[in-house]
């Protein structure tokens, strides 16, 4: 059974002559794959973003309509290509095995461990920074204290050097 999808594609980045031939490349080896014909591809030029705190960004989109022999593929390119948006455009009812959807939900389970992971991993290291800085402020809030209680004894020792050449004038 072949199977038509419409794919949009959105990529962020500078130069915006660099996003435009990078998205151009991942069109390119979205058509290499066994089993996917691109039939119509379209890729917008970059647009600065328009954000206030944002500067010298680029973002560019691409529409791919192309034709696959099965569903695995479909979501197969949406789990690994992170496309913005993914429409089946035919056929109007699709029917599959229990084995293929096992297959899909497996895929995207992995995928969503390995995001989970992802964000704990950097969750911890988040939390040894955090630590690591409070150990290094509180280092250095004794340091100053220790300069203060060193520049206190200096400006005494100094003071009473004064009052000796002062008593010792008279």
């Amino acid at each position: 059974m072949k199977i038509k999808a419409l794919f949009i594609f959105e990529i962020m980045g500078r130069p915006p002559e660099h996003i435009k031939n990078t998205l151009g490349e991942l069109i390119d080896k979205l058509g290499e794959q066994k089993g996917i014909d691109i039939i119509r591809k379209e890729i917008r030029e970059p647009k600065p973003v328009e954000k206030k705190d944002v500067q010298n960004l680029f973002t560019t989109f691409a529409e791919v309509e192309l034709i696959t022999d099965n569903l695995s593929l479909i979501f197969d390119i949406a789990l690994n290509m992170l496309p913005s948006h993914v429409e089946i455009l035919g056929p109007k009812e699709l029917e599959f095995k229990n084995f293929d959807l096992s297959s899909v939900v497996s895929n995207l389970c992995v995928k969503i461990h390995k995001y989970d992971e992802l964000a704990k991993v950097s969750l911890m290291e988040k939390n040894i920074l955090i630590q690591r800085l409070k150990e290094a402020e509180e280092k250095i809030e004794s340091f100053e204290k220790g300069i203060k209680g060193e520049d206190k004894k200096k400006r005494k020792l100094k003071k009473r050097e004064r009052r000796k050449k002062i008593n010792s004038k008279t």
